[in-house]
């Protein structure tokens, strides 16, 4: 039985030898290599670019209040529409010290001058009805009366203002009302009840009540390189897409490029603003992200060629040609004159027939034999 054992332990062991030979003598064997070939087809070649921005309205506007004061009333709400004129807020004004103190000195300084105009009224008016002064002395003494009249009502509209923001007559146009001043849809109120407010001044800009924009005239804004720039046109169409409406796209057109280059991640961009055609229906918020295609180059029905068929050398471009068939197949080294490419497909002008095929790359098998 030992014998027998071991006659079968060396002939597996001569089996295991013999077929560890053979599979390495399989392996260094020369594998024949199989190319990938095509046809040139005639297509419509377009050379895109996707430039990312947001969309926004084109008008929006920072309601402000002329007075000084605090937040009594909210009467909107964001998201609300409202036509230029609607009030949104309502302003307690806090009057200023010095000017009230001001304009009480004037009311009284203008009801002195009042008196004195009627006394003298009166007097010149008894003279003039014994024809003791003429009518041209007469008449200029009741000019001032009338003037000191004006003047003690607008010493009293003025004091009426600075300290309740409001006079008996401009109350239709009270500042303490806050208007607005266009048509649209209310972004955002940053402000609430009891916040104090001040009005636009040489020193600041003002409290901002509210943000108001006509959310049906948006435009795409974006940044392109200034590698690409160049190739832009005013009035080229773009197709624009928004992240949070994946299923809907809007045709927009190009309507500004900055004659001025600003620099972003170490590269040099140019704003560009487009006007977004909006569709009937469609809810579009200020600020939505958004990517907008252009068409930088185009061309139509061109003879067309994968670009991964074309070798590149310098500046000269060739393209192997398929001679025979079978075991005698060559490849014939050929100049081509290039035209545009997507990215995928490469524009061919001059050097290959419609009717030539064209060596493609290497076919590679996953060999796991």
């Amino acid at each position: 039985m030992k014998k027998y054992s071991k006659l079968i332990i060396a002939a597996v062991i001569a089996l295991l030898f013999i077929g560890t030979f053979v599979f390495l003598w399989q392996k260094s064997q020369p594998k024949e290599v199989v190319y990938s070939e095509f046809v040139p087809e005639q297509k419509d070649i377009r050379k895109t670019t996707i430039i990312t921005g947001k969309i926004e309205p084109r008008n929006e506007v920072n309601v402000k209040p002329q007075i000084s004061g605090i937040i009594t009333e909210l009467l909107k709400e964001p998201g609300q529409y409202v036509t230029a004129g609607d009030v949104i807020a309502k302003v307690k004004v806090i009057p200023d010290m010095g000017q009230l103190s001001n304009a009480e000195s004037r009311v009284r300084l203008a009801e002195l001058n009042l008196k004195q105009a009627e006394v003298d009224f009166q007097r010149e008016e008894s003279l003039h009805n014994q024809q003791l002064v003429s009518d041209d002395e007469y008449d200029k003494i009741r000019q001032q009366l009338r003037q000191a009249r004006e003047e003690k009502a607008a010493a009293e509209d003025a004091l009426q203002v600075v300290r309740d923001g409001v006079s008996k007559s401009n109350a239709k146009a009270s500042s303490t009302l806050i208007r607005s001043t266009i048509s649209g849809v209310i972004l955002d109120i940053p402000v609430k009840v009891g916040n104090s407010v001040i009005n636009s001044n040489t020193f600041n800009d003002g409290t901002t009540i509210a943000t108001v924009a006509n959310m049906n005239d948006l435009i795409f804004r974006g940044n392109i390189d200034e590698t690409e720039v160049g190739q832009l046109t005013l009035g080229v169409p773009l197709k624009i897409t928004i992240g949070a409406l994946q299923d809907m796209s809007f045709d927009a057109a190009l309507e500004y490029i900055s004659p001025k280059a600003v620099e972003q991640n170490g590269a040099n961009q140019f704003e560009i603003k487009a006007a977004v055609s909006l569709k009937e229906g469609s809810n579009i918020r200020s600020g939505y992200s958004a990517n907008a295609e252009i068409v930088l180059a185009s061309v139509e029905k061109a003879l067309a060629l994968p670009e991964s068929a074309i070798e590149f050398r310098g500046d000269s471009t060739f393209v192997y040609i398929v001679k025979g068939e079978g075991k005698a197949k060559t490849y014939e080294r050929t100049p081509v004159v290039t035209g545009l490419s997507d990215g995928v497909n490469i524009e061919i002008k001059k050097g290959v027939a419609a009717g030539d095929k064209v060596r493609g790359p290497e076919i590679i098998t996953d060999d796991k034999e």
